[in-house]
C-alpha cells in the first residue's frame, strides 16, 4: 500500500495558493484514478483507490501546514505503514517554477510541513518536491508562497498536476526516477519563459550587443483549474 500526502492548509482562503500544491497534486492523482469520496478522518481528509492493481490512499492533513505530521503519523500506525510506504508532495522554493526532483530522506529545509513529519515519523520517506521558484528575498518568503498563483503561472501549473498523475503509476512500481523523467518529458514545451537578462554595461566605443526577448508563457487552462482559479 502507497501512501500519498499533499502538504497545504485547509480552507478556501488557501486553496490557490503557492504553498498549497502539494494538494492540488494529489487531488489531481486521485481524480485521474477515480480515488472515492474524501472521508474525513485521522486529522485530515483521505481518499482511497488504486492505481494498476497496488491500494493507494492520498492524504490531505487538516492540521495547517506546521501540524502536517499529526495526521501522517495516525494514518501510517492505522494502516501499519512504513516510511517507505509514503511519498510527500510539497512545494520548494529552491526550484524553478514547474521542475519536479524526487528525493528520499534528509533534511526538511525549513519547510514547516516537512519539520513536523520529521518529528513525527523521522525523515526516511520519499518527497516530490514541486518547484515554485523564489522571490528572491528571503524576508518576502511568506508573502509568495502564501499568495495565490499568478495567472501568468497556470498554464506550467496544469501541465505538471497532469503531468503527474499522468505518471503516477510509476510511483506505485516503486520507479520514482521514470516518474520524474517521465513528467520532464510531459512538461517539455510548457515550462515557464526564463526572463531576457538585461544587457551589460558597454564601453562607449562599442556598441551594445542585442538581447534576445524572453520566450512567450506557453500553456492553455485545463477546464478542471479554470473553474478553480475562474476565468
Amino acid at each position: 500500500m502507497l501512501l500519498l500526502v499533499g502538504l497545504g492548509n485547509p480552507g478556501d482562503k488557501y486553496a490557490r495558493n503557492r504553498h498549497n500544491i502539494g494538494f492540488m497534486a494529489v487531488d489531481e492523482i486521485a481524480d485521474r484514478h477515480s480515488f472515492g469520496p474524501e472521508q474525513k478522518k485521522f486529522q485530515g481528509v483521505l481518499r482511497e483507490g488504486r492505481i494498476g492493481s497496488e491500494k493507494v490512499l492520498a492524504l490531505k492533513p487538516m492540521t495547517y501546514m506546521n501540524e502536517s505530521g499529526r495526521a501522517v503519523g495516525e494514518v501510517m500506525r492505522f494502516y501499519k505503514l512504513t516510511p517507505d510506504d509514503v511519498i510527500v508532495f510539497h512545494d520548494e522554493l529552491d526550484l524553478a517554477p514547474g521542475k519536479l526532483r524526487m528525493k528520499k530522506a534528509g533534511g526538511h529545509a525549513g519547510h514547516n510541513g516537512l519539520r513536523s513529519i520529521h518529528a513525527h515519523i523521522g525523515p526516511d520517506y520519499r518527497r516530490a518536491r514541486l518547484g515554485i521558484g523564489h522571490p528572491g528575498d528571503k524576508s518576502k518568503v511568506s508573502g509568495y508562497v502564501l499568495n495565490d498563483f499568478a495567472k501568468a503561472e497556470r498554464g506550467w501549473l496544469e501541465s505538471m498536476l497532469a503531468a503527474m498523475a499522468a505518471a503516477s503509476p510509476r510511483l506505485v512500481q516503486d520507479d520514482t526516477a521514470r516518474f520524474q523523467s517521465d513528467v520532464a518529458l510531459e512538461m517539455q514545451g510548457d515550462m515557464p519563459a526564463a526572463k531576457a537578462k538585461p544587457p551589460k554595461p558597454h564601453k562607449p566605443d562599442q556598441p551594445p550587443k542585442p538581447v534576445a526577448a524572453a520566450a512567450p508563457e506557453g500553456g492553455s487552462a485545463f477546464d478542471k483549474l479554470k473553474g478553480l482559479f475562474g476565468r
